[in-house]
């Protein structure tokens, strides 16, 4: 009985969230949500009420709980790693043309919408501290490894390094948590009134961002490219947060650590990583197949996910 009250409780953590992509999938279909609306409300997300959000919810935080050098630094390790596992595998598995877009779509993670969601419905606003102090480290790695293996397969593309640099310094969510990390140090608040607003405005993320991901799925481009594409997202999805979340295991992370880290690991391949393919002329095809197969699979796996380790009682 406590396995199946376990189980129910891990529905009800993550079913929320996927019931979200999927209601924006419905009401694409429906023709109630156009591209539009998608491209206007993914800019409110990204530029305003995500960064609000986050910046919130550092400010709100215990930073001497949620800021964990510790944490960030394995993170950014188990990035590189996932990265090189896939290019290596790749080597062998996949034709030179499309290895670039392959191993973006098999390590590079949507943490900053559904990782974050995720995190904030399993473990509330900890979840949204934490996982915001990780986007930092999520938005530079996956960048900077991105665009290095794009380069290297696509001919007669190069990287504007400096542009890259600017890009990331100026991110909101970056800055966002540049700007709320002193601020919540200093010990300072914010009146009342602006902090109810904030948290008004803040609110519309989640829900708003999770139904312009369903809004941009599309089953019908997925029958073509299906070997990359399965193959990189069983990757992405199965074997990297397996393998990362056992070595953060085997490190001796246990608990809201752990769990935040699988739940990051485990998230569905980001759509920014088919921005990227398109504008660098690659197998834009084979990107929008794996964003899409991934986001299906997440709300399978992740589900499972959870309920291992909440099971073996390590998260």
């Amino acid at each position: 009985m406590a396995l199946l009250d376990t189980f129910l409780h891990t529905l009800e953590i993550t079913l929320p969230v996927f019931a979200m992509v999927f209601i924006g999938l419905g009401l694409r279909r429906l023709g109630w949500i156009d591209a539009t609306f998608i491209n206007t409300a993914s800019a409110l997300v990204f530029r305003a009420t995500l960064p609000t959000l986050i910046f919130l919810s550092i400010v709100r935080a215990d930073l001497d709980t949620t800021l964990n050098p510790a944490l960030l630094g394995f993170f950014a390790i188990a990035t590189v790693a996932s990265f090189l596992f896939c290019w290596l595998w790749s080597l062998r598995a996949v034709p030179p043309a499309d290895r670039g877009v392959y191993v973006q779509g098999a390590f590079r993670g949507n943490c900053g919408i559904v990782g974050l969601a995720l995190a904030a419905s399993l473990y509330g606003d900890y979840g949204l501290s934490a996982g915001g102090l990780l986007l930092g480290v999520v938005i530079i790695s996956y960048n900077t490894l991105s665009v290095i293996v794009l380069t290297t397969y696509q001919p007669g593309q190069a990287a504007s390094w400096g542009r890259i640099l600017g890009d990331i310094l100026r991110n909101p969510l970056i800055l966002a948590v540049v700007v709320a990390v002193p601020f919540a140090w200093s010990g300072l608040g914010l009146p009342d009134w602006l902090m109810t607003t904030g948290d008004y405005f803040a609110s519309l993320t989640l829900p708003l961002a999770l139904m312009c991901i369903g809004g941009t799925l599309s089953l019908s481009a997925m029958r073509s490219d299906r070997k990359l594409a399965i193959s990189a997202s069983v990757l992405k999805m199965i074997t990297l947060p397996v393998l990362c979340t056992l070595a953060a295991w085997l490190a001796g992370f246990e608990g809201r650590e752990l769990g935040l880290m699988f739940l990051f690991f485990a998230s569905p391949t980001a759509a920014a990583s088919f921005v990227m393919v398109k504008a660098l002329g690659g197998n834009d095809r084979l990107a929008a197949n794996i964003v899409a197969l991934t986001t299906l699979m997440a709300s399978v796996t992740v589900t499972i996910g959870v309920f291992v380790l909440r099971t073996a009682g390590v998260a």
